[in-house]
């Protein structure tokens, strides 16, 4: 597949969000770029939704996982389903009640001034780290296959990708983005069943024959039962749910388009309908993964040093220009889909969480949408900025260190919002951002030495678990009495 031919896909595609972003951004203002003037229908923002909890990180480093974790991450995703409930009927009814456009002012009127900017920042670094990773994975995909043979640098790559997702977000934010990323999850989803259709059709053989491979290859296992083990199914399960609760629920990025729903019941259906439909959805993810690992095995396929690079290596080189073609858009609509929303909803909350532009009543919307658009600019140099920096330290699959670092930066939010949501206690809110460097630092010293410590033990995603606990009884002892 020749880099002009990809190319020429990545700015086809482009121009069609360019085109979304035109019939969508007419008559926008502030409210339509942070809330989408609340007018999102329900069943739309489900759907996109679909695309944004993907993200490049599933669409690559889910299938090559598969080759050391089997399908255990289906405990993680079952899990999903208890958070999203409670995220449906716990967090939304508080986010809608109070009209809140940055989720994190909440934790202002429930503890004071130092809580909410703890709980802005420590947003803002999860996502810009997050954001980084999952453009980092799909950009360099871009790199390799189009822009190495040309000798292009990669800060170029990834400043026009940059570029180009601001420019057509950069008027109507999230009203824009609700619609877009209808497009970039039916591509996502697309290209993956394509592509194992593909692997049939090359394999020579039916999709019965397939799902026999898969079920006798020792890939299908979800169950581990090793309790010593990061992925045994209980800490996997218990796991999933608080991932859910904290990189959705409390993630401006995600909870951005929620509150774009016209009512809370609205948003709630949205909330459950998305938990139900991404089982399937990551399981036809695993199930890719497992059929390339079956295909490179059959065909004598040396396997990638790599596994993020295991569903683009054999896309592109192996399985055809029409597979090449379909990974590429899959590809790009997933880099899309996560990165557009991200750098709106870092705007939006150091817009409103550090500029304070809602309070600011007096100052004319042209001003504020001026400022806003300086910040929106900002945000992406930060990001491009990172993006570059992690290119240069990569040395793991991208999923586990996403989750990783989203245990250390989303724990001291998850015991804020909790603390906040089931005591009746104040706290000493200058200490608060004390607490919740301590917690990560202490969460960081156990996970390191969890071997010695514990007999063995292993931490794996219930870091994050723990990272919230620790914050939550931090709280606790600097309370104040009521």
């Amino acid at each position: 597949m020749s880099p002009q031919l990809i190319l020429l896909v990545f700015l086809s595609y482009t121009a069609l969000l360019f085109v979304v972003s035109f019939i969508t951004s007419r008559k926008a203002n502030n409210q339509s770029f942070f809330v989408g003037n609340k007018k999102s229908p329900w069943f739309v923002v489900a759907y996109g939704m679909i695309g944004a909890s993907l993200s490049g990180v599933t669409f690559i480093s889910v299938p090559g996982w598969v080759g050391k974790t089997q399908f255990s991450y289906m405990m993680v995703v079952l899990g999903y389903i208890v958070g999203y409930y409670v995220i449906a009927y716990v967090l939304l009814p508080l986010y809608y009640k109070l009209k809140l456009t940055s989720i994190y002012s909440y934790l202002e009127s429930r503890f004071g001034k130092y809580s909410y900017k703890t709980g802005a920042l420590y947003f803002l670094i999860s996502r810009i780290i997050g954001a980084s990773f999952r453009m980092f994975l799909v950009v360099n995909v871009l790199q390799i296959f189009v822009f190495d043979e040309w000798n292009i640098p990669f800060v170029f790559t990834i400043s026009l990708f940059i570029i180009l997702i601001w420019l057509y977000t950069f008027k109507g934010g999230i009203k824009t983005i609700v619609w877009t990323d209808t497009l970039q999850t039916t591509f996502m989803l697309l290209s993956v069943v394509i592509s194992i259709f593909l692997i049939i059709k090359a394999l020579n053989i039916n999709l019965g024959t397939l799902i026999g491979f898969v079920s006798e290859s020792g890939y299908s296992k979800m169950v581990i039962t090793d309790w010593h083990s990061k992925l045994f199914f209980g800490k996997q399960f218990i796991s999933g749910a608080f991932i859910a609760i904290v990189m959705t629920g409390l993630d401006q990025d995600m909870m951005q388009k929620n509150l774009s729903c016209r009512t809370l019941k609205d948003s709630q259906k949205n909330v459950i309908t998305l938990s139900w439909i991404l089982v399937p959805v990551n399981l036809i993810f695993l199930f890719l993964g497992a059929s390339l690992y079956i295909f490179a095995d059959k065909t004598g396929i040396t396997l990638p040093a790599l596994s993020d690079n295991l569903f683009p290596a054999i896309a592109v080189k192996y399985l055809g220009t029409f597979a090449g073609i379909t990974f590429i858009i899959g590809l790009i609509a997933a880099a899309y889909s996560s990165a557009d929303s991200a750098l709106t909803a870092l705007t939006t909350s150091f817009s409103v969480d550090f500029l304070g532009m809602e309070r600011k009543k007096d100052i004319p919307e042209k001003k504020k949408i001026k400022t806003r658009t300086f910040v929106h600019i900002g945000i992406s140099v930060i990001v491009l900025i990172t993006v570059v920096v992690f290119r240069q330290i990569n040395d793991q699959a991208v999923i586990s260190k996403l989750f990783t670092i989203a245990g250390y930066t989303y724990g001291p939010l998850l015991g804020m919002f909790s603390f906040g949501l089931f005591t009746k206690y104040k706290v000493i809110d200058k200490f608060v951002p004390v607490v919740a460097i301590l917690s990560p630092v202490i969460c960081y010293f156990l996970s390191d030495n969890s071997e010695f410590l514990f007999n063995g033990y292993k931490f794996g995603f219930e870091l994050l678990v723990v990272n919230g606990a620790l914050t939550f009884f931090g709280l606790y002892f600097i309370r104040r009495k009521i």
